[in-house]
């Protein structure tokens, strides 16, 4: 009995010699045009060389897709560049600081395309305790925000503070970000581990547009900066 016969030749081992042997189409070139293949896309006979070509295509428009998509995230990364930017400006011009809740929710609901914003603020002096952005706030959502180490992102489970917006049943997915007393020298780390003294609401009627797992880096840059310009009412 031969070696063949004990042991078959198997799909690997040829798979194996024509990749060991690089220069056997070379001597049988008539090969490429008579070996046939099954197209993945209309699963006809096609051959080794048009299979080459199919590949080849699929590769390049894969590159295609992958340069449109990082070129569709680039213009939206400036678009929103230009937006924060513009937002910051807003606040840094913002003389009165009896203004700058209003003026923070406002600019965040214009310049970022939110449907409702809302903010408020605690622990403020004493001359700007009867300011509406100061009233309306009870433990519980005090507790509540003091429990956000990061932004709180999902569907509305009629929170206490959707009652802040002016349009609370329209509130179908939402986006919490507490507001805390940051230090010049804090870092997104530090900053978590200070007093809270306010929560800024976002809302949207699509149940989509805040969801869980979604990234909040953008949001959370947001808190940081609106917290700092706070820091003036206190």
């Amino acid at each position: 009995m031969t070696n063949v016969a004990m042991n078959p030749i198997t799909e690997d081992d040829i798979a194996n010699f024509l990749v060991h042997t690089p220069d056997f189409f070379e001597r049988h070139a008539e090969l490429l045009s008579t070996v046939k293949l099954t197209s993945p896309h209309n699963h006809r006979s096609i051959s080794l060389q048009e299979r080459q070509a199919e590949m080849m295509r699929e590769k390049i428009r894969a590159l295609e897709l992958r340069m449109m998509d990082m070129m569709r995230h680039g213009t939206e990364n400036e678009v929103l560049i230009e937006r924060m930017q513009r937002w910051v400006k807003t606040l840094l011009m913002t003389s009165n600081a009896r203004d700058l809740p209003h003026t923070i929710a406002d600019h965040i609901q214009h310049d970022f395309m939110v449907p409702q914003v809302a903010i408020k603020v605690w622990g403020v002096r004493e001359d700007f305790k009867i300011e509406p952005f100061a009233q309306s706030v009870i433990d519980p959502i005090k507790d509540f925000a003091a429990s956000l180490t990061t932004p709180y992102v999902g569907i509305n489970n009629n929170f206490d503070a959707v009652q802040w917006l002016a349009d609370p049943a329209a509130a179908q997915s939402v986006a919490f970000i507490a507001l805390r007393a940051t230090r010049p020298e804090d870092t997104p780390q530090t900053a978590a581990e200070q007093p809270v003294i306010g929560l800024l609401v976002l809302a949207s009627p699509d149940p989509q547009r805040y969801y869980e797992g979604m990234g909040t880096t953008i949001i959370e840059r947001m808190g940081d900066l609106a917290s700092a310009a706070l820091s003036h009412l206190r």
